[in-house]
């Protein structure tokens, strides 16, 4: 039985005013319908985070949170609960001290568990309370080093050929298996290379590649076979790209991966994006914006027409910021259409066409449909040639309001950029609401976080004028960093954040674009009128001890 009701839930979340109150109200009444709890829904439509609600219920039953994604737990202590009573009561333990075995569970009420677990170990029991979701990753740990299993794998195959001369290791669970433990340690691409003398598996861990297991090969060919089996590829295809789509059923979700696969020198290399739900739970305020960058988006979005535009290289969250904009628009008194290259996230209640070049949907053509079909709100997965520009601009100023995506390093030169496919300037400045430019850097791991002396050579590479802003009157700067520990495996992060610069289009940034200004102006003039760089915004996450000046470094400089 729970310690609190939905009603009681619901009336904490409205008093803390952290989810807009429609959106809070729609929900509550969806989870009824749907029987499914309050708290699951709003984490699931990315309201809140797992994270901040976990905190918000331990509050609400009075008993301690426990944060499990920055918990570092040793495998002994994990071990003292046997793996399949863990799993079976959804119970972990997590720490050990002279005030006894420190524990874990959705339901703290719930006597029987610590008690039995008391009884068996000897020593006292705490009750901890955290979330269903953060439970269920956590109990991954009790997997085995993915080498031992690789290994298992392998001298299992061999068993079972009984002395035959073939003795081929199971391709099926080896390729399970590396799909499994990249979700486990939530990757986002999973890189498969042939090399000269094996099979390198490498994992993108927090945008980092990260070398996991050489295989040999004689495996290489097989493992690449299966993904194509899977994906529905060509097997006899072995000179020319291919690309598909597969669904593998996991525990925690049903999750879709993007494959790629390209010949290389030693063979074929196989790239597979990982479209996971979990790493995508993020609502707005979640992403990093800062309080008053916040209030400029939220402004942008609330504008039934006009351009909002994202603007970074691939892979820094673009798409994911403008997910986040239409889960709050996305109410059922709105037509939303989006066009997208590839489809990345299925969304409720919104028709998400795929662009196909093979039956000539290009994003223009696909654009064009899309205003006949009486949208309120288009998503534009990119604005990459001359016509879809022209498209995307005119839907803005007829009454539309216009998500999309720019390639461009900063939001200043994202008007620059609309100019050279050739769009009025008066247009890009009457349609064009806001520009979001952004970067995601690395967050720095809570469990070895410690502070450190940064050096000159570092503070050199950030303007003066920034370092006196965020550390004023500070000779020796004192800065956070990751030691390293098991539960970042040994990086010194875990996890990321976004850091911003949002360009809002006000009176006199019309007046510079109809000018045609170069974008070193209209950079001068947003930053005048109160734009924070993302350099500048950095530093700021700098100083809250979120991340590090070299991580900054690393991803703004050009």
């Amino acid at each position: 039985m729970r310690l609190f009701s939905e009603q009681e839930l619901f009336d904490t979340l409205k008093e803390l005013d952290v989810i807009p109150l429609d959106k809070l109200k729609e929900s509550f009444e969806e989870a009824s319908l749907k029987k499914i709890s309050l708290e699951e829904l709003l984490v699931q439509k990315d309201l809140i985070s797992d994270t901040n609600i976990g905190k918000i219920i331990a509050d609400l039953i009075n008993y301690p949170f426990v944060n499990l994604s920055e918990t570092a737990i040793d495998e002994g202590v994990l071990n003292t609960i046997p793996e399949v009573y863990a799993k079976k009561q959804m119970v972990v333990a997590f720490k050990r001290d002279k005030e006894g075995l420190h524990i874990v569970l959705n339901d703290p009420s719930d006597k029987q568990v610590p008690d039995f677990i008391g009884k068996k170990i000897g020593i006292p029991v705490k009750t901890y309370y955290a979330s269903k979701r953060s439970i269920k990753d956590a109990l991954n740990l009790y997997a085995k080093d993915i080498a031992k299993v690789f290994d298992e794998i392998i001298a299992e195959s061999v068993k079972e050929a009984k002395g035959t001369k073939v003795a081929e290791p199971s391709i099926i669970k080896i390729v399970d298996t590396i799909i499994t433990y990249a979700y486990q340690n939530r990757s986002s691409d999973i890189h498969i290379e042939p090399t000269d003398d094996g099979s390198t598996v490498r994992f993108r861990i927090d945008g980092m590649l990260h070398d996991i297991i050489n295989l040999p090969s004689v495996i290489h060919p097989q493992i690449v076979t299966r993904v194509k089996v899977m994906a529905r590829l060509r097997t006899d295809e072995h000179q020319s790209a291919q690309d598909g789509k597969i669904s593998v059923e996991l525990a925690e979700e049903n999750l879709d991966i993007r494959i790629s696969i390209v010949p290389v020198t030693n063979g074929e290399k196989v790239v597979m994006r990982l479209l996971s739900e979990r790493s995508r739970q993020f609502s707005l305020q979640d992403l990093g914006f800062s309080e008053s960058d916040l209030k400029k988006v939220v402004s942008a979005y609330n504008k039934p027409h006009g351009m909002i535009l994202s603007t970074g290289p691939t892979g820094s969250g673009k798409t994911t910021t403008l997910y986040a904009v239409l889960k709050l628009l996305n109410k059922r008194n709105v037509n939303i259409m989006t066009i997208e290259d590839p489809v990345e996230y299925d969304m409720e209640g919104v028709n998400q066409i795929q662009v196909n070049p093979n039956t000539n949907l290009t994003f223009a053509a696909g654009l064009k449909s899309i205003v006949r079909q009486d949208p309120d709100i288009i998503l534009v997965g990119e604005i990459r040639d001359e016509e879809t520009a022209d498209i995307s601009i005119n839907a803005a100023m007829t009454g539309h309001l216009v998500l999309s995506t720019l390639h461009t390093n900063d939001a200043a030169t994202a008007f620059p950029r609309l100019l050279d496919f050739g769009v009025e300037p008066f247009l890009i400045a009457t349609t064009v609401n806001v520009v979001i430019a952004q970067r995601l850097v690395r967050k720095i791991c809570l469990k070895c976080r410690v502070s450190e002396e940064v050096s000159g050579i570092l503070i050199n590479e950030i303007s003066e004028s920034i370092m006196q802003k965020y550390f004023p009157n500070e000779k020796n700067l004192r800065v956070y960093k990751g030691k390293g520990c098991d539960l970042c495996h040994g990086t010194g992060y875990v996890g990321r954040v976004g850091i911003f610069e949002v360009l809002l289009v006000d009176d006199e940034m019309k007046t510079a674009i109809v000018a045609k200004k170069e974008s070193s102006e209209i950079k001068k003039i947003a930053v005048k009128n109160g734009m924070t760089t993302m350099l500048e915004d950095g530093i700021g996450k700098v100083k809250q001890g979120i991340t590090t000046i070299d991580e900054i470094i690393r991803v703004t400089k050009e």
